[in-house]
């Protein structure tokens, strides 16, 4: 399992001339990334006294984020499975008639769950970034800067997976499954942009 692998191997793998990990893995992590930061406010913020009016909302917020980072790690896997199965309906045989209709319907289902997989990963990163302004908000003033470098984490993997979603509805032949997807990016990416300049603000503004 690519979640498995010790970090260095990881960026080996990711900048060799192997398809995957990818992007897409890249994506996942960078989300992962941010949700365990949030985690990491949550957890130095919890118990302090001068912060205690929020111990209950931000042992909500890390049990989300820790459910947010376990859904993210294990995308860095799933891009890895639906690019192997994309590749995999290219190499099929196109000799009859009756194989090029088989490659064919193999390649636009794998297309379609390689949309799918970055959508997910998307509307989670998109989560992470609303995540993070509680803890930009209400965090331990002294691991401040980390609730920043999570939203910028979350909006980094979002972006990231936007891509991921775009490359792969561009080739899909079922037209109303593709706009379908385009309108669900759409309503995830809509106000994430400015929510996170605004929550870098905040951040900025208690350093």
């Amino acid at each position: 399992m690519v979640k498995d692998k010790p970090i260095e191997q990881f960026l080996a793998e990711l900048a060799s001339s192997d398809p995957t990990p990818g992007g897409g893995s890249a994506a996942a992590i960078m989300g992962a990334m941010g949700a365990a930061l949030i985690s990491m406010v949550c957890n130095l913020t919890i118990g302090k006294k001068r912060y205690e009016a929020f111990d209950d909302e931000l042992k909500t917020v890390l049990e989300q984020a820790e459910t947010l980072r376990e859904r993210l790690t294990d995308m860095i896997q799933a891009d890895v499975e639906v690019f192997d199965r994309v590749m995999g309906a290219y190499r099929l045989p196109k000799n009859s008639d009756e194989e090029k209709a088989a490659r064919g319907e193999a390649i636009q289902a794998a297309l379609k769950a390689a949309t799918d997989v970055p959508l997910d990963c998307a509307r989670a990163s998109a989560e992470v970034i609303k995540l993070s302004r509680t803890v930009a908000e209400k965090g331990n003033l002294n691991v401040i800067s980390d609730a920043g470098v999570a939203v910028l984490a979350g909006y980094a993997a979002l972006k990231s997976a936007a891509l991921n979603v775009y490359i792969n509805v561009g080739s899909i032949e079922d037209k109303a499954f593709a706009e379908s997807r385009r309108q669900r990016l759409f309503t995830i990416l809509d106000g994430c942009g400015y929510s996170t300049e605004e929550i870098y603000q905040i951040v900025k503004g208690k350093l």
